[in-house]
Parts: structure tokens; sequence; C-alpha cells
């Protein structure tokens, strides 16, 4: 399984990015895949799911501002980042559950100037 995340770049405050998370290896119709971040000096959080079913939930810190979507025909997902805040800076990951074996993209940097 792996996972390539995409999209990420410099963005004055109350821009907007589009993350793409490319999945290889398994199916995101089988498999969910979220959205974590990391931001320096602090640990990883979680920031947004979509699972396999279809349902997807957002963290509260950025529920208004992000969504997260996914186009099945690419077994890949997305996620929209808007009124981007300096809080929101980070390196930001995807992963998937598989067998209880958790798999990690390689992270995409977004750095929100204020």
């Amino acid at each position: 399984v792996q996972l390539q995340a995409s999209g990420g770049g410099l963005v004055q405050a109350g821009g907007s990015l589009r993350l793409s998370c490319a999945v290889s290896g398994t199916l995101i119709t089988t498999n969910g895949v979220a959205w974590h971040r990391q931001a320096p000096g602090n640990q990883r959080e979680w920031v947004a799911t979509f699972a396999a079913g279809g349902a997807s939930n957002v963290a509260d810190s950025v529920r208004g501002r992000f969504d997260i979507s996914r186009d099945i025909a690419a077994n890949t997902v997305y996620l929209q980042m808007d009124s981007l805040r300096s809080e929101d800076t980070g390196v930001y990951y995807c992963t998937c559950l598989r067998r209880s074996v958790r798999y990690w993209g390689r992270g995409t940097l977004v750095t929100v100037s204020s």
C-alpha cells in the first residue's frame, strides 16, 4: 500500500489549498483514508477521515473551513482547505489502515503566512 500526498505550498492567511492523496495497493472503498497534520514542535493530530463506506468527518478545529472528498475512479482522497490560518501550518499526511497495519504517505508541507 502506498499513499502519495501532494498539493501543499505557501499561501497567505485566508487563502485556499487542495491536497490530494493518491492511493495504490488497496481501494479507498475498502479502506478509509484519513488526513493528519503535524505542526513544528507539536504532536501529529487528526484532521479528517473519509471512511470506506462513504461517511466523512473533520476535526472541530477545521470544521466549516476544511472538507474531505474522494474520487473513487482515481482512488484518490482530497482535502479542500479554505480560510486558512497560520495555525494550519504543518506537514499534512494521509494514512489508511489495512489488515491492522497503518500506512502513511510522506506528507506535504503547508505554510500559511499571516
